[in-house]
């Protein structure tokens, strides 16, 4: 049986630690993982009214951009050793949308940094590792 395993990339140094330890690890399964690449950007407060003013598609346009240099990284430091993953971004909550992702594509573990890019740094354990924590329905392994 193929595991399956959400990778959350969000284009931190620590997100980057986690995707170098799943690559170390990957020999550890009967099978090559299936690995789902996920970024998740907060919801901008203003990007409704920012909409109005620049237009959907310049809004659209931010996300994007952003969504996809989070996950370059990781994308190809696993390209790199020849995982190609299956990628998904979002847009809202990142612990609720990485648990709701995992659910949905049925991943058997999810993967991530203790902290990313948050704005609070200097917990031990970042606030999006802690709801993950407490939201996900299936192990969470995290990599500090």
């Amino acid at each position: 049986m193929t595991i399956k395993i959400l990778l959350a990339a969000d284009g931190s140094e620590s997100a980057l630690r986690a995707t170098r330890k799943l690559i170390e690890t990957r020999h550890w399964y009967r099978e090559a993982p299936v690995v789902v690449l996920v970024s998740v950007h907060f919801a901008v407060p203003l990007a409704s009214r920012a909409a109005h003013v620049l237009g959907p598609a310049a809004v659209e346009g931010y996300y994007r951009d952003e969504l996809e240099a989070a996950l370059k990284p990781s994308r190809d430091a696993l390209a790199a050793v020849g995982i190609q993953a299956i990628e998904h971004t979002a847009v809202g909550e990142p612990a609720a949308e990485i648990a709701r992702i995992a659910e949905s594509e049925g991943c058997d573990l999810i993967f991530m940094g203790t902290r990313g890019m948050g704005a609070v740094r200097n917990l031990i354990l970042g606030s999006t590792a802690t709801k993950v924590l407490q939201l996900a329905r299936v192990p969470v392994t995290l990599v500090h």
